[in-house]
């Protein structure tokens, strides 16, 4: 991970208190078209952040692992379902599919691509969840993911600029 990245991690893990803050106001003032600003400003901070230069939400957050999920993964790797899940999955303490260990299984350490982007899971297709419908369901799983991702701490920052 690039030092940027490092200092806005740290910075998001240093402003816990003010990032909670902000995310309550956003769910009291229930601000119009709440959907599209998130939207939009994912699509610009996107811009300037290159995940391959991070990788970090495939270290240390293991995405849910849904059927649709197992099927198209194990069909791209030329596997059997239960080969796949056998190999691959556990169940964590909700029930869920996992990974077995992280770092992900298919996350290349060099350079932080991955073996099987085509076929993802879902989760991390949507990953980081800023560009979502109902947003303002969603802000719990943002602040979550601010303390992971670089890219959700300036999403939230310009948020907070574009709503003073």
């Amino acid at each position: 991970m690039n030092n940027r990245y490092k200092a806005l991690l740290s910075r998001a893990a240093s402003q816990k208190r003010e990032t909670k803050l902000l995310l309550e106001q956003l769910k009291r003032k229930k601000i119009k078209n709440l959907d599209k600003l998130f939207k939009r400003i994912t699509e610009e901070i996107f811009y300037e952040i290159d995940c391959l230069d991070c990788g970090n939400c495939c270290r240390v957050l293991g995405p849910r692992i849904n059927n649709s999920d197992m099927d198209r993964m194990s069909h791209y790797l030329g596997m059997r379902r239960a080969g796949f899940r056998n190999h691959y999955l556990t169940v964590d303490e909700d029930g869920d599919a996992v990974f077995k260990s992280m770092p992900c299984p298919f996350l290349a350490q060099d350079d932080n691509t991955c073996a099987i982007y085509k076929a993802r899971p879902r989760a991390c297709m949507e990953y980081p969840h800023t560009d979502a419908k109902y947003m303002e369901k969603k802000l719990d799983l943002v602040f979550q993911n601010s303390l992971y991702c670089p890219a959700v701490i300036l999403i939230l920052e310009k948020i907070k600029e574009e709503i003073k």
